[in-house]
């Protein structure tokens, strides 16, 4: 069975839709940051869930620096990864993503990452950055799968993904 699995910048018409794949399949703190609220999917919860992914609406030259993107199969929304730019380093960027959970462990996100790199090869981005948890061994191995080269202190992991690197290409060339 193939399954089509594209990236499409947030907007307006996709916030609720991925306000509900959260709701149904993620628990807040794996989709937003903290919010002093009701533990669980509260009202404010959601508010903040919105107010949060509208802030980053415009794109990497926007306020906040940051393009999401829907992660759309087949049609429907399954998560969000997201490109943002890194203060100090103009050609790295950083990422992050999630899933809901019944789309976990099929792929999905392998091939979200992939497209996310092609689109900040696009954008004129050298590296990519990402930081995560030891524990979160899916995220660990996704990111291993991509290239990237892991640094961790135990508990946190730092991963950067170097793109378009073809150092080799020349030596070829010239020989």
């Amino acid at each position: 069975m193939t399954r089509e699995v594209r990236l499409t910048p947030l907007d307006e018409q996709l916030l609720e839709p991925l306000l509900s794949v959260a709701v149904a399949e993620a628990e807040p703190d794996e989709v937003m940051p903290p919010v002093d609220a009701p533990a669980g999917w509260s009202r404010a919860r959601m508010d903040a869930f919105r107010q949060f992914y509208r802030a980053h609406f415009g794109g990497l030259d926007g306020p906040t620096g940051n393009l999401m993107y829907a992660i759309v199969q087949d049609g429907d929304v399954v998560g969000m990864i997201r490109l943002g730019r890194v203060r100090g380093e103009p050609d790295t960027l950083e990422t992050g993503l999630w899933l809901g959970k019944s789309t976990r462990g099929q792929g999905i996100g392998l091939i979200a990452l992939r497209l996310a790199l092609a689109e900040a090869i696009q954008a004129g981005a050298c590296r990519v950055v990402a930081d995560t948890r030891s524990e979160n061994l899916p995220a660990v191995s996704l990111l291993r799968r991509c290239g990237a080269v892991l640094d961790s202190d135990g508990a946190a992991v730092r991963a950067e993904i170097r793109l378009g690197v073809t150092e080799d290409v020349d030596a070829v060339d010239a020989g």
